[in-house]
């Protein structure tokens, strides 16, 4: 075999296709034979030409996994002992490493075998060679060993590290250096130890010290390697670095500034920051990195991006991610430097920081939104301003950021319509496309959480966006349909007038079949769902039809974002639709299945490079390529399929929910998608699943409540839907995931009460303390940071104000039995209430208490020492959300605590008298001010002095925002009446007035206007005659409100 082989091999590289296609398939057959490791092995030592032997030895790294097993002893020893002399006394360097990769795939078997005892003492000795091609590939082959047999290396740690920290400081190489930094880079991806991690803290002043030593000889290739190892270490779940991510930062923020270095490069040093700032937060506040960072990265959005460069890698990108992951995480120390960095900038003579100051505050607008909520008029100012600047690229900029503002900013951003709508329609006008594009895109965000505000500038808007939808290129086009959408969704039924014009255009649009077309048809299907939701069922009932055959007809045409936006199409036509939806589920359903079916279409790159060299070599395929395996460089996931998958889950929840009980024939397979879609590896799609699930489980509900055996059934299904729910609250790592069961789970509390969750309660509290001590996957996300700081409040407020709501529905569902299971609870949750915690936490607290009062009742005056000095300092907040929830859980503790209130009685009044006063802006909160003193007076009102509060009280009747209180309070009134408490009495006119607004008003409840009308009954039968001034007195609507309560004589 061994001399066919070689002229075999010899003909492999010859330039004749013809003849290496001949050669390729006579070694592929040779090669099912053992026999070839021997011949392989010969030529590997004996062949005159390089290339020959680094052929032979790729052959054999291929070929020797499936034969090892089979070779008689003495040939493994050879194999063994050829291959240490070809990586020992080979001149190649290409043959030395093509030897170097076979060592690591026999070692794989060998080492672990017991076979091959004396590879690692050699390579140890290699390592300490003279010779710098030895302690080369000895490091090569740590590296790459340390992958397939790393467990090997653990007795031996402590002198690798020293042996590779040695090779580290090689001043005669930078071969050696280089293999040092790989090798380190292989044992931190392989240790996930923390004690072996700290270890390699050390290492970072060699690493940098070798890093601008290339950097400086050009070979930015080793300063690429330096970040990667970073990389590693910040990932780690091991804490890191000390003092060491201060010397990283100043690292990686000079190569990030210096303009004369490639753009990976930069890229790299930027990306080490941007980890930096997701991962260890906390480092960088501890160590004050923050200022120096954003002193880097806000100029770098003024750069300008090289024509040929790759846009992904420009440093103006890179450098908004930076911006904006740390205003994610540390919003309170990024945005005042952010802010004055935009001041100074839009003024600056360079349109390109004029832009890059419209830019920053862009990018930081989601993380820093209640930072800059407190500051929008002069945000406002300097967006507003750039968006009549000279330059079109500053315009733009502006239009984004606003854009941003309108997504980020809610509801606050809404009050500046006055000042924000007519800027936008100016640019609209633009004469630069890209401006228009982003100006359309602004008013879509900004429309879209409008109301009845939007009804001004309606025509104007219109007759702008149905002009453009005419004359504009499909882009502006399509970013024009997402306008026109949110402008219906404000307008709703104001939007009649123009919904057949658009609905006839949008016709047009959804049978384009052109490739370039279809995402004009995606937008054009969402916006005909949008219409149909504000105009409603009667309108939209008998066109409909047409548009759903056009939407199903789309699936054929291989477009993802079609799939996803027809998908949201049928969603809210079963919305709109209800019980008229039944007859398109057959058509519909298996669409979704068919979207939630899905593959991902990942896509792996692998790096075989080393094999490579010579041209061809990678043709010849290995037997067992599943035991052979190379590094995965790069995971791609197309985005388009997890967008359609998350619209497709969310669809079946609301056809579920829509169509109840006609969704029986759909209902199993959904569970199945739905369980499997509740641990995708994507957080959109397992979102969707949550949230869809507790809709399956109300048609589940509906379904089986007419079967014989259906309470079982339904018990499956919530048994089920309990399980992925309590599993996703402590094992999800993504925050807005668990917010989203927690809120789920109470929901279907109220909707099945505590029998039917009985079941799962131990496990339920276990889920909610984990929680409340912020110990759950998807709060550890800078577990392993070096900084233990107790009073870090950067936390999810929706995670939080989710997991509070528990709390009051376990309340309601089980009235005084919750006592013992909110004494587990009740430390936990006081964290969030100290004086160090953002206002957010502490309302948030005192929200949840107050319910908890209300349904659990007397246990909660055990609590009233502990609580009543908070709640009394939130009532002078100087933030109304805080003012509003401590008067509601004054009147709640009041209420409900027993004697031990009493004490507190007179502190609560004087807390919640200025609450009534001119100087309280906020009608909710002296709204729940009446509450809370209505509450009082109903079960103390022996301890009220009411003549002093009585006519504080009435002048705020009646209520104005919060109808919530209106039973305690027109209650509160109703019982002094009847009981005709001469302090009441001497108010009679007021109150026939505060009645008559009550009856007329559209905000109150049938049992509140019956209560009031009971009182003002009680007043006539008292007062009788003397009553006819009053009544005459009032406008004719309220005199006949009142006449409807006038005894029939």
């Amino acid at each position: 075999m061994a001399q066919s082989l070689e002229l075999l091999l010899i003909q492999f590289l010859m330039p004749d296709n013809d003849a290496r296609r001949q050669a390729e398939d006579q070694i592929k057959r040779l090669a099912k034979d053992p026999q070839v490791v021997p011949a392989l092995v010969q030529h590997l030592r004996t062949a005159k030409t390089p290339n020959v032997r680094q052929l032979a030895a790729v052959l054999l790294r291929k070929k020797i996994t499936g034969h090892w097993a089979k070779l008689a002893p003495q040939v493994k020893q050879l194999v063994k002992q050829s291959l240490i002399e070809s990586i020992t006394m080979e001149h190649s360097r290409p043959v030395r490493r093509a030897s170097a990769n076979v060592v690591s795939i026999v070692a794989k078997y060998a080492v672990p075998a017991g076979e091959w005892p004396d590879l690692l003492p050699f390579l140890f000795q290699c390592s300490q060679s003279p010779q710098e091609d030895h302690r080369e590939v000895a490091l090569i082959l740590f590296s790459s060993l340390t992958e397939t047999i790393g467990s090997t290396f653990r007795p031996h740690f402590a002198d690798l590290q020293a042996l590779l920290l040695k090779c580290l400081q090689d001043e005669t190489s930078n071969r050696v250096r280089v293999a040092a930094l790989k090798a380190v880079g292989s044992f931190l991806e392989f240790t996930n130890d923390g004690a072996e991690v700290v270890k390699f803290r050390e290492f970072i002043p060699s690493i940098l010290n070798v890093s601008r030593q290339c950097l400086s000889a050009g070979e930015e290739d080793v300063a690429i390697i330096a970040f990667e190892i970073f990389d590693e270490l910040i990932e780690s779940p091991a804490p890191l670095l000390g003092d060491s991510v201060k010397s990283i930062v100043q690292f990686s923020l000079e190569v990030s500034s210096n303009q004369n270095l490639e753009s990976n490069t930069r890229h790299q040093a930027i990306q080490i920051i941007s980890w930096l700032a997701k991962y260890k937060a906390n480092s960088l506040k501890k160590q004050k990195l923050v200022t120096s960072i954003l002193q880097v990265m806000c100029p770098l959005l003024a750069e300008s991006s090289n024509e040929d460069e790759d846009d992904d890698l420009a440093p103006d990108r890179a450098a908004a991610e930076v911006i904006d992951t740390m205003a994610m995480n540390l919003s309170k120390h990024v945005f005042p430097l952010v802010f004055e960095f935009a001041s100074v900038s839009s003024q600056n003579a360079n349109p390109k920081f004029r832009e890059a100051s419209v830019t920053a505050l862009g990018i930081v607008s989601e993380g820093c939104a209640e930072l800059m909520k407190d500051k929008l008029e002069p945000v406002l100012q300097i967006v507003l301003g750039a968006l009549r600047d000279p330059e079109q690229m500053v315009r733009g900029a502006a239009s984004f950021a606003l854009g941003q503002f309108a997504e980020h900013l809610q509801p606050e951003i809404i009050s500046h319509y006055a000042s924000v709508l007519p800027c936008i329609l100016a640019a609209l006008e633009d004469v630069s496309d890209e401006v228009k594009e982003k100006s359309y895109y602004a008013l879509a965000a900004f429309c879209e959480d409008m109301g009845m505000e939007i009804l001004p500038f309606l025509d104007p808007l219109m007759g702008k966006l149905l002009a453009a939808l005419q004359n504009s290129s499909r882009n502006l086009q399509e970013t024009c349909m997402s306008a026109i959408g949110s402008v219906a969704a404000a307008a709703e039924q104001a939007f009649i007038p123009y919904a057949e014009r658009v609905l006839e255009m949008m016709k047009v649009f959804m049978v384009l079949t052109n490739d370039e077309d279809l995402r004009a048809r995606a937008r054009a299907t969402e916006l005909v769902g949008i219409v149909a939701m504000s105009v409603g069922r009667a309108r939209i009932e008998q066109i409909l039809p047409a548009f759903v055959e056009a939407a199903i007809s789309g699936f054929g045409l291989e477009f993802s974002e079609l799939r996803e936006y027809t998908h949201g199409f049928f969603s809210n036509v079963a919305e709109i639709m209800a019980d008229g939806f039944v007859k398109y589920l057959p058509h519909v359903v298996p669409l979704a299945f068919s979207s939630c079916n899905l593959d991902d279409g990942s896509a792996v790159d692998i790096d075989e490079s080393d094999d490579e060299n010579i041209n061809g070599f990678g043709e010849v395929s290995s037997d067992d390529e599943a035991h052979d395996e190379p590094r995965v460089r790069n995971i791609s996931i197309r985005t388009g399929v997890l967008d359609e998958k998350a619209a497709a889950t969310q669809a079946l929840g609301l056809f579920a929910q829509h169509t109840k009980s006609s969704f029986a024939p759909y209902l199993e397979e959904s569970l199945k998608i739905l369980e499997r879609h509740s641990g995708y590896f994507h957080e959109d799609v397992r979102l969707q699943a949550i949230i869809a699930l507790k809709h399956i489980l109300t048609a589940a509900h509906a379904i089986f409540q007419c079967q014989n055996d259906g309470s079982v059934k339904a018990k499956e299904v919530l048994d089920m839907v309990m399980n992925i729910y309590i599993k996703t609250m402590t094992e999800d790592d993504d925050r807005e995931v668990v917010a989203n069961a927690c809120m789920s789970i109470a929901d279907i509390i109220k909707d099945y009460g505590y029998m039917a969750l009985e079941p799962y309660m131990s496990r339920l509290v276990d889920a909610t303390l984990t929680l409340l001590r912020e110990e759950s996957a998807c709060q550890q996300l800078e577990n392993g940071s070096d900084i233990d700081d107790e009073d870090d409040t950067e936390h999810d407020e929706i995670l939080m104000d989710a997991v509070s709501d528990l709390l009051p529905a376990f309340a309601k569902s089980m009235g005084y039995h919750f006592a013992p299971i909110f004494a587990k609870l009740f430390e936990p949750l006081m964290k969030f209430a100290k004086a160090s915690r953002p206002p957010q936490d502490r309302t948030m607290v005192v929200a949840c208490l107050a319910e908890v009062a209300q349904d659990m009742g007397a246990p909660i005056a055990s609590y009233i020492d502990r609580l009543m000095p908070l709640v009394l300092k939130e009532l002078a907040s100087p933030s109304a959300t805080n003012r509003r929830n401590a008067a509601f859980c004054a009147g709640e503790l009041a209420k409900n605590g027993g004697e031990t209130t009493l004490k507190y009685y007179n502190d609560i009044l004087r807390g919640l008298y200025p609450l009534f006063g001119e100087s309280e802006p906020d009608d909710a909160v002296r709204d729940n001010a009446a509450g809370a003193v209505a509450r009082m007076i109903m079960v103390h009102p022996q301890s009220i002095p009411l003549n002093q509060v009585l006519p504080v009280f009435l002048r705020v009747l009646p209520l104005k925002e919060d109808h919530e209180e209106s039973m305690a309070v027109y209650n509160c009134v109703s019982m002094l009446v009847l009981s005709s408490n001469p302090l009441i009495l001497s108010h009679v006119p007021e109150l026939v007035n505060i009645f008559a607004q009550v009856l007329v008003s559209p905000a109150e409840t049938p049992e509140v206007k019956a209560q009031v009308g009971g009182a003002f009954s009680h007043l006539l039968s008292v007062y009788g005659q003397e009553m006819q001034p009053l009544l005459s007195n009032l406008p004719p609507a309220h005199a006949n409100a009142l006449a409807a309560f006038v005894p029939n004589s």
